[in-house]
């Protein structure tokens, strides 16, 4: 099993545990879902019957996101001005990070990077901003949206501000 860790925070943010997809060779698009948990319950990834799911929520239960829930993210927010000065300084800390241990990634990484940006602040009233769990303003801030569908979510983590972890 691979863990991705924010190689600022170090906080660990998912794992291939979920599916992954790499979009343009700057981020990865993890496939999430919503689930319903309950106090002492484990999940292991099963859809809950319908009638389990009713009794559930009786029984306060809560439906969260997997990738939130699993890896404590911690949801945050940001105005569009906000989250541009946060995204400069966050590409900085990024950008001397790949200096010190992949210089070869650097070119590569700042012409993918600015290009999906400018998709993430046309379509920023789309997301919704989630920190890891040591919720420190200096690392990454993940992206959650949904598909086309407008029902299944999915998460946006900028690849070069990963490191995999193996287990």
């Amino acid at each position: 099993m691979l863990l991705y860790q924010d190689v600022i925070s170090g906080d660990e943010m998912f794992s291939d545990a979920f599916p992954i997809k790499e979009v343009d060779n700057v981020v990865y698009e993890v496939d999430c879902a919503m689930i319903t948990i309950r106090e002492g319950d484990v999940d292991i990834g099963a859809n809950p019957s319908a009638e389990d799911q009713e009794e559930g929520l009786e029984d306060g239960a809560q439906v969260v996101n997997n990738i939130v829930h699993s890896f404590r993210l911690q949801q945050t927010s940001f105005d569009k001005k906000s989250y541009l000065s946060y995204l400069k300084g966050y590409m900085k800390a990024v950008k001397v990070y790949l200096q010190d241990n992949s210089p070869d990634q650097v070119e590569a990484f700042e012409k993918s990077a600015q290009g999906f940006a400018k998709k993430i602040v046309g379509n920023f009233k789309d997301y919704e901003f989630y920190v890891g769990e040591n919720m420190n303003p200096d690392g990454m801030v993940a992206l959650l949206n949904y598909r086309e569908d407008g029902t299944t979510p999915y998460f946006t983590f900028w690849k070069h501000g990963l490191k995999e972890i193996k287990l």
